[in-house]
């Protein structure tokens, strides 16, 4: 596989930060309560993951060892300011949505995790690709969660927009998707999925071919 596209797609299965690195948790399961809010929030997690990269590799070999920390801090917290101020100036009810979650962008693992191993240390083309690898594959993720949780808790799609549409009668919904223990239900059950087809592929790879093991055994009986 091309080096580049390799770096764009890593964070989509091999090392997606949600279900394989299991890191920036805490506001995935916190705002995956409907599709709206967990778009809005891989969407302003993307931005700033990608400006942020940029920034710091753009000025890796200026940013001295000693202060390099609260320099990656200082530039992460100017992107999340600026997504705060644009939601809540255009956005306001994905805004009052998030809430308290969109400050903590700042010290997200998923965002200083990336500025430190990669984006300090490759170059801008790369920074790029693995930002927006690895946003999208966490705002998958979340958009995943939030459909089953939004679905299954609530029985609505696409609440808090014009889109809302209501699927199942509240008399049938399953009311532990809308707290913290569905959240990490869903969360468990798409981590294990991911898990069970990267082995299912390391198995097939492994397993070998009808062809090879013709030539095998006829090689032996020789």
């Amino acid at each position: 596989m091309n080096t580049k596209l390799k770096t764009f797609v890593n964070g989509f299965f091999r090392e997606n930060p949600l279900l394989v690195l299991n890191i920036g948790l805490c506001s995935s399961l916190g705002v995956t309560t409907s599709i709206f809010n967990g778009l809005g929030m891989g969407l302003g997690m993307t931005f700033v993951l990608v400006m942020s990269e940029i920034v710091i590799s753009i000025f890796r070999k200026l940013i001295p060892s000693a202060i390099r920390l609260p320099v990656f801090i200082t530039v992460i917290a100017a992107f999340t300011t600026i997504v705060q101020l644009v939601l809540n100036a255009y956005v306001e009810a994905l805004y009052n949505a998030l809430g308290v979650f969109i400050p903590l962008i700042v010290v997200n693992c998923i965002i200083m995790g990336r500025v430190e191993a990669f984006a300090s240390k490759n170059k801008v083309g790369d920074s790029i690709l693995d930002g927006l690898g690895m946003g999208i594959g966490y705002t998958i993720v979340l958009v995943a969660i939030s459909l089953i949780r939004e679905l299954l808790g609530g029985g609505t799609l696409f609440s808090g927009t014009a889109l809302k549409v209501d699927v199942i009668p509240e008399a049938f919904r399953i009311g532990i998707f809308n707290s913290a223990p569905g959240g990490f239900l869903v969360f468990g059950i798409l981590a294990a999925c991911l898990q069970a087809y990267k082995q299912y592929q390391k198995n097939k790879a492994d397993k070998p071919t009808e062809s090879s093991t013709v030539q095998t055994s006829e090689g032996g009986n020789k």
